[in-house]
């Protein structure tokens, strides 16, 4: 007689495509759509106008801040030695990308980009590519779950915990409300890594635009269109406390380790987020 129990099979994790909504705004595509690309949906677009009515400099802002991140990457590889980079919040890939920037002046650099976005997962695998004397890995998490990164085995295969790292959180903490614990999930990201590390943060605020502007974009920060937590100057940089702030400490992202004369940069309200880069003692 035939056995007629019912097999228990596992439930196969869904593929990236099918954990893809379009209807749903995603930072990564928003991002992307500002800076011109392609691979984003109408939700992307109606989110990304609805920012771009309250704070009409968005696209310079983003390109401003991968700009920050640039030079604060060239920043811990050139002159704090760093080799091994924990990149969260990656985005869509647009070139120079980190790992490019990092093993351009040390080809040994390994890079470990972790993000939320199927789509960004797809790119991610195609183009983010290592040179042949580093490593480039990524992960699909999200910032909430510190310990599913901490503990991933692509992350462990790629850095060692052992020696420093450099911690990007680049344009991504103003995501989290205040509910989300972004302090403490800083903070435990810290944790977990050795003395010598940096941590590197770019954030949204309203400090820096006349005060019409910030009185428009600030009342619909809560909406689900916007989704972004604008902090002011002393929360900022409560994420750094009891690190070693990198001179010139806490600035506008267009003023921290500049690349072109004073007279040639975007007014902070053109960009208005905060940069910094510090040292774990």
């Amino acid at each position: 007689m035939a056995d007629t129990t019912s097999e228990v099979r596992p439930v196969p994790e869904q593929s990236p495509s099918a954990r893809i909504d379009p209807s749903v705004p995603h930072p990564a595509r928003r991002y992307d759509y500002w800076l011109g690309g392609k691979d984003n949906f109408a939700a992307d677009r109606q989110s990304g106008d609805a920012v771009a009515a309250a704070y009409p400099a968005i696209r310079t802002t983003v390109i401003e801040n991968r700009r920050f991140m640039q030079r604060a990457t060239r920043y811990l590889a050139e002159a704090a030695g760093i080799r091994q980079f924990l990149d969260i919040g990656t985005g869509i890939p647009t070139s120079p990308n980190m790992h490019e920037v990092a093993q351009g002046i040390a080809p040994e650099s390994r890079v470990a980009y972790v993000d939320n976005d199927p789509i960004v997962l797809a790119h991610a695998r195609a183009l983010l590519t290592s040179s042949p004397a580093g490593s480039t890995a990524y992960v699909d998490a999200d910032l909430r779950d510190p310990e599913r990164i901490l503990s991933h085995p692509d992350i462990r295969a790629t850095i060692d915990f052992d020696r420093p790292v450099g911690l990007m959180l680049v344009a991504m903490l103003h995501f989290l409300t205040d509910a989300d614990d972004p302090y403490g999930i800083t903070g435990r990201l810290l944790e977990a890594l050795p003395s010598g590390s940096y941590l590197v943060i770019s954030h949204a605020t309203t400090d820096l635009v006349p005060r019409e502007v910030a009185a428009t974009a600030a009342p619909v920060t809560t909406t689900s269109m916007i989704d972004m937590a604008f902090r002011t100057r002393d929360e900022f940089a409560t994420f750094f406390d009891g690190l070693e702030l990198v001179p010139p400490g806490i600035s506008p992202i267009t003023e921290w380790h500049p690349d072109t004369p004073a007279e040639q940069r975007l007014p902070a309200a053109q960009a208005s987020m905060y940069g910094a880069v510090a040292r774990k003692p």
